[in-house]
């Protein structure tokens, strides 16, 4: 029986952190217990380790008396990632466990602490013209690298590298008794973290296991030069059967470093969400942040300008790519590849500001975490084989048809981001805005300068559940093309879809490491 943290075991906390490392005022211990889409258990108290030895001694206490802990990065988990799923649990922050270890520029690799988060990350290489081959969600803002490493990640340079997680070469873990372990070349006493496969793989055990497995700790990364030269484009497309396919015919070349498309619903969302002052921002980061300098920098930035927002006000399905390369030539080669394919399948090219200004603005506040009215919004997602990306979207969106009613009752705007993940992930992402409460992590993330704007909504469980109905009805196809998902949590049906002789295995290795079921109970399918 998992039991609540003693006196004693308090007082030892509070020697080995601190006293601003263990909190258990109400309102920290509200806020750390939501994610984006719910709220839970409320947390017995909150624990913020500085660094590994803080945090393994920590956990021994904690394992002492059976007490539950919770690993929470930079709270942007919209699946009940890290939220108590039971009561007498605590939260592990990992918040203060923000520093950049090491840059080997000679052996092309970075160690950090989990809690760092890609942006800083990202910042803290740029100068030095190197990156990670993976760079971030876009959520980097806030999202950190335990958490992002816990779920997985897609986007920054996941069309030619592939997941976060594919970036990584070492691991430094906690384990569920405060044992420090770590993977890869680390693990031999006069290794360095360089490289990931020397003997079975330990590093992949810990990497997208939802945090049930062990706390992560230290992370190490391979790193590449800064791309030289980079291009950009966009396309329309009429139909969702050509945007769809043009995307799967790209994919598969891995060519674009970022490949992704918006419906008609969700790229309106987004144009409505900036604000001028966003706007004058992208566009001072367009002309600044242009590889060819300043020239160039003026003359895209130029571009952008004269297309403004309106040009996307008629666009229906609309594609959009970024690609790398050593050379200008190598740049255009890439390009006019893919931009043939676009073609071929129907699209028109369209002024290329959205790439542009990602580029430029990878990592901004996450304001978009709510609606531009201020209304919830929430996400969902599968990866699917690049071959049954048109025929998956295509059962999706008939079940949002056979659910119009429902949406247009409720007040809720439904919406797909598209993305591809190296030559054989397709990720689809349907999203949905409606009006309803917002929460203390929605209060604490947004800028104050978004939520004067917003209106606000009263709480509004029937739109809410028809919502879960919805996702439900998406997880249900998603099971049928026996799809990937990241980010896994206690919302994707893992341990449903995984064959028996399979889980058994699963259960045997979180048996073996954590024996008592106390690290990030009930993630994962594990209980």
């Amino acid at each position: 029986m998992n039991k609540r943290l003693s006196d004693d075991d308090m007082k030892s906390l509070t020697q080995v952190l601190g006293a601003a490392g263990l909190s258990d005022e109400k309102a920290k211990r509200e806020l750390f217990s939501q994610d984006i889409w719910s709220v839970g258990e409320t947390a017995d108290f909150v624990i913020s380790p500085h660094n590994t030895e803080q945090l393994s001694e920590a956990v021994k206490i904690a394992s002492r008396g059976k007490v539950r802990l919770n690993p929470r990065g930079g709270g942007m988990s919209y699946t009940n990632g890290y939220t108590p799923s039971k009561d007498k649990t605590g939260i592990l922050d990992f918040s203060k466990m923000d520093k950049i270890l090491e840059i080997n520029a000679d052996d092309m690799y970075v160690t950090v602490q989990a809690g760092v988060t890609w942006m800083a990350l990202y910042e803290a290489l740029k100068p030095l013209g190197l990156r990670t081959p993976f760079w971030g969600p876009l959520s980097g803002f806030s999202s950190t690298i335990g958490g992002g490493l816990s779920q997985n990640n897609a986007f920054f340079g996941a069309g030619t590298h592939g997941p976060s997680t594919d970036s990584v070469t070492s691991l430094t873990v906690v384990l569920a008794d405060g044992t420090i372990v770590k993977t890869g070349t680390a693990a031999s006493p006069r290794g360095k973290p360089f490289w990931r496969q020397y003997g079975p793989d330990l590093t992949g055990l810990f990497l997208s296991d939802a945090g049930a497995l062990a706390y992560k700790a230290e992370a190490t990364f391979r790193l590449i030069p800064l791309p030289a030269h980079e291009g950009y484009a966009s396309f329309e497309f009429d139909t969702s059967d050509g945007w769809v396919r043009s995307q799967m015919e790209m994919g598969r070349l891995g060519l674009a470093c970022e490949l992704f498309g918006f419906d008609p619903n969700l790229q309106a969302v987004r144009m409505k969400r900036a604000s001028f002052a966003a706007d004058v921002k992208s566009l001072t980061n367009v002309i600044t942040k242009q590889k060819g300098g300043i020239l160039k920098g003026l003359k895209e930035g130029a571009k952008v300008a004269m297309a403004g927002r309106g040009y996307m006000d008629n666009v229906a399905y609309s594609v959009h790519f970024m690609v790398e390369g050593h050379s200008d030539a190598e740049v255009a080669a890439k390009v006019k590849t893919l931009k043939d394919i676009a073609v071929r399948h129907g699209g028109s090219e369209i002024e290329n500001s959205i790439p542009k200004i990602m580029r430029a603005n990878p990592f901004g506040p996450l304001n978009n975490i709510l609606g531009p009215q201020g209304e919830r919004w929430v996400p969902i997602h599968g990866i699917v084989g690049m071959g049954d990306g048109a025929e998956c979207l295509a059962e999706i969106e008939a079940l949002f048809a056979s659910m119009e009613d429902g949406f247009n009752t409720h007040e809720i705007t439904t919406g797909y981001l598209l993305t591809t993940l190296s030559t054989n992930g397709f990720l689809i992402e349907p999203v949905f805005i409606w009006p309803e409460e917002i929460h203390p992590i929605h209060e604490i993330t947004v800028e104050p300068s978004v939520l004067k704007r917003i209106k606000r909504f009263e709480t509004n469980p029937d739109a809410t559940d028809f919502v879960k109905q919805a996702r439900q009805g998406i997880l249900d196809i998603f099971s049928k093309y026996g799809a990937a998902h990241f980010q896994i949590g206690r919302t994707y049906p893992y341990a449903k879809n995984m064959s028996p002789e399979t889980f058994e295995v699963l259960k045997m290795i979180k048996a073996g490491l954590d024996p008592d079921g106390v690290i990030n109970s009930g993630a994962l399918g594990l209980d």
